[in-house]
């Protein structure tokens, strides 16, 4: 089965505008929740990690006469970052019919919609939909494959990857766009503070005093394509290739992980299946986990991935503990994280989160080091039991 390469990446994210701010802020490995600035967030802890105001885009502000929202502009700005990377933002040579999208939210353009319950309404006041993240991007972009936006919760992109390879293995597509968006909703803050899982101070997954997530907002996308499209249009190997993906949901609660963790071993053990047919597991060099800050799910995971790498298991980026919880973008940034570290062979430094909590016995390294695996593993995670692995290797 031909490879399903990363040609090109795409960010927006806490660290600043573009792929290279985000993997250059990978290594300074300092970023710090701030207030959101909404007078109305009435609520606990209204804090995230936000876009840097100068880096986000001011338009498009509408797309065939409806407004867009502050994700969808988000993902327009990295989906046309990742386009000029891969070499595709000038049309010509790509047949548009065979260029999808899958691009992911899970609270999609819904800002516009609570300025509207409040009064906020913008100046034309027209009804726009919830999810428009995908179309906006296909038509901006002028692809006319499908265009898809998956939304189950916190492991919505990593879905949409897995989706995007489909298409293309599939015969379906040649080229996908394919990543996640998310932006600041009161409504979604809230309800996490009604629920007691915003940590006060910062996001501090597996740490031994971690009280819960904190949120972050931005955008990331990569160009999936097939490799013998990539070879036949010289745009050589790329970043890397995705090599497996595994799914599975347990449905054991509406926002906890089922305790025993059996159906996320389950997602990851198929991932690996498909990715290391060839290759033996000792191949993993890292994991970037889906490690929220919440209790129980920093500790079932840790416990799966001993149970399935073990003990001696690759080490672990923890990306949230850097952006915080992008929601329904957090598998496509962790997706960027694993395909820039299997390119430029490095492994960034972790966040200080403070002592490790004993039941989570998974290695955080404090120190940039090289990697010593020609595999990263990808956890995604989400309400209702959705569960999602990736397996990315590197580029051949």
């Amino acid at each position: 089965m031909d490879d399903v390469l990363v040609t090109g990446v795409g960010a927006l994210s806490p660290l600043g505008g573009g792929a290279d701010a985000f993997w250059r802020g990978m290594h300074t490995a300092r970023t710090a929740p701030s207030r959101v600035p909404d007078p109305l967030a009435h609520m606990d802890h209204p804090r995230m990690y936000l876009v840097p105001g100068a880096d986000v885009p001011e338009g498009p502000a509408e797309w065939e006469g409806l407004p867009l929202g502050r994700g969808s502009r988000f993902a327009i700005e990295a989906a046309r970052e990742a386009a000029r990377d891969a070499g595709l933002a000038e049309p010509g040579g790509v047949d548009p019919r065979r260029v999808a999208v899958a691009i992911s939210s899970g609270m999609g353009d819904t800002e516009l919609h609570e300025a509207w319950w409040t009064g906020e309404a913008p100046g034309t006041g027209r009804w726009a939909p919830v999810f428009p993240v995908a179309s906006a991007v296909g038509g901006l972009l002028g692809a006319r494959g499908p265009n898809l936006c998956v939304s189950n919760a916190c492991s919505a992109s990593g879905y949409a990857l897995s989706v995007a390879a489909d298409l293309i293995r599939s015969g379906e597509a040649d080229v996908v766009f394919a990543g996640g968006a998310e932006a600041y909703s009161r409504v979604a803050l809230a309800c996490f503070n009604r629920l007691g899982a915003i940590d006060p101070e910062r996001c501090r997954p597996f740490a031994a005093d971690r009280r819960g997530t904190v949120f972050g907002e931005g955008a990331a996308v990569l160009v999936l394509e097939s490799a013998a499209h990539a070879r036949a249009r010289g745009a050589g190997p790329g970043y890397a290739r995705l090599a497996g993906s595994g799914w599975s949901c347990d449905a054991h609660h509406a926002t906890a992980p089922e305790p025993g963790g059996g159906q996320i071993e389950r997602a990851l053990r198929e991932a690996l299946r498909e990715a290391l047919r060839e290759a033996g597991e000792g191949e993993v060099g890292f994991v970037v986990p889906h490690g929220t800050g919440t209790d129980l799910n920093d500790v079932v995971e840790s416990r799966v991935l001993t149970t399935v790498l073990g003990a001696a298991a690759p080490p672990l980026y923890s990306l949230k503990a850097l952006i915080g919880h992008t929601g329904g973008a957090a598998g496509a940034f962790a997706a960027l994280a694993a395909a820039l570290m299997l390119h430029h062979r490095t492994l960034p430094p972790n966040v200080p989160v403070g002592a490790a909590d004993p039941e989570c016995a998974v290695p955080l390294p404090s120190e940039s080091t090289p990697l010593s695996g020609g595999f990263g593993l990808v956890n995604a995670y989400a309400f209702g039991g959705n569960n999602i692995s990736l397996v990315f290797g590197e580029a051949r």
